[in-house]
């Protein structure tokens, strides 16, 4: 029987929803499983004091080794913890890998020559005249952190005449003039590291900002499915479409009639099918460059005025759809990939 042991970097899993969903779905299964942080690791025995649920709660046991890692809390702020990580790394198969932020990617497809055509113009900040040109270029950009998430510090600039700038955070719209504008990039760019973007612009029929998230996953084979294709919506005036940031979502048929009419059905099975070649793409680059095979990617998209696919971005970890109950799906997929990497590890040491 296959040992699952999911690697999150908070001690107890009461802290993470999702815990117990992995645990009941594990069961379902017929895998063995059990929560562990890296604080819990005794290398010497080759033991980990991990949560098992049983009864209506978790119980803390002393467990093997699993045969596969589900890893999915983040460690980079934890010097010891990712120190453990990297060597449970070298013994025990990891279903999840990093693919880098949002310029890496970029760049690996670009110097790859693959899906050029779908990728967005993109370039570091490394001075605010970078953001100039791009808006002297395209006249429309966003800037955006490079490791950001939930569309945090996304923001849409306009050059207008007049060398008059409109900045829009959210829903919040702002006049600069060009020195304004030279210093509101100076100030960010000291924060943190940017990109700036030219702006595609994919908008409903009533004017709101939406894109879609292409949720995929390998199965039990290995293989790369379509977990959840789903549109995010914009607030009225906001120039992202979070769910974090107040934006909506809705199921993908009616969302495609309402806005595509008679293209509705061509336009789902294009989404559909580019989601899984760009993910076997970025797959095949993955292992390529750095041995490590991928599990799980969220890629946003946009349509624009012509019905032209863009990429906004990759995502390495997606989460759960925020609706259509499919937490579960995602979750047994997860589970599932996981028992095909401990089968194909055991048929390589026979």
């Amino acid at each position: 029987m296959t040992i699952i042991g999911m690697l999150h970097h908070r001690k107890h899993p009461n802290t993470l929803k999702r815990a117990y969903a992995f645990a009941a779905v594990a069961k379902a299964e017929g895998v063995d499983f059990y929560y562990f942080s890296p604080g819990k690791v005794i290398f010497d025995h080759k033991i980990i004091l991990g949560y098992v649920y049983e009864n209506g709660k978790w119980i803390v046991k002393k467990m093997p080794f699993p045969d596969v890692i589900y890893n999915t809390g983040r460690f980079e702020k934890f010097p010891k913890g990712r120190v453990i990580v990297n060597e449970l790394r070298k013994i025990i198969p990891f279903t999840t890998y990093s693919i880098g932020n949002k310029m890496e990617v970029y760049e690996r497809l670009k110097k790859a020559d693959i899906h050029v055509q779908y990728l967005i113009p993109t370039e570091y900040v490394l001075r605010d005249y970078d953001v100039i040109d791009f808006l002297d270029k395209y006249g429309k950009v966003v800037i955006k952190p490079i490791w950001g998430k939930k569309g945090e510090e996304v923001y849409y600039i306009e050059k207008c005449k007049d060398e008059k700038f409109i900045i829009i955070d959210q829903n919040i719209s702002l006049e600069y003039n060009k020195k304004e504008l030279e210093n509101f990039i100076k100030a960010k760019i000291q924060e943190k590291t940017y990109i700036v973007q030219q702006f595609i612009c994919c908008q409903t029929q009533t004017g709101q900002i939406y894109d879609f998230r292409l949720h995929v996953q390998k199965d039990g084979n290995g293989r790369w499915i379509n977990t959840a294709i789903y549109p995010r919506i914009g607030p009225k005036g906001s120039m992202v479409s979070n769910i974090s940031k107040g934006g909506s979502t809705n199921y993908l048929r009616p969302f495609l009639r309402q806005e595509f009419g008679e293209y509705a059905f061509n336009i789902e099975h294009y989404l559909e099918h580019f989601s899984l070649v760009f993910a076997r793409k970025v797959d095949q680059i993955q292992q390529k460059l750095f041995n490590e095979p991928l599990d799980e990617l969220g890629i946003d998209v946009g349509l624009d005025h012509n019905h032209k696919l863009w990429v906004y971005e990759v995502n390495w970890r997606p989460g759960c759809p925020p609706i259509f109950y499919l937490e579960l799906d995602v979750v047994k997929n997860t589970i599932l990939y996981a028992k095909y990497l401990d089968t194909q590890r055991k048929m390589r040491t026979k």
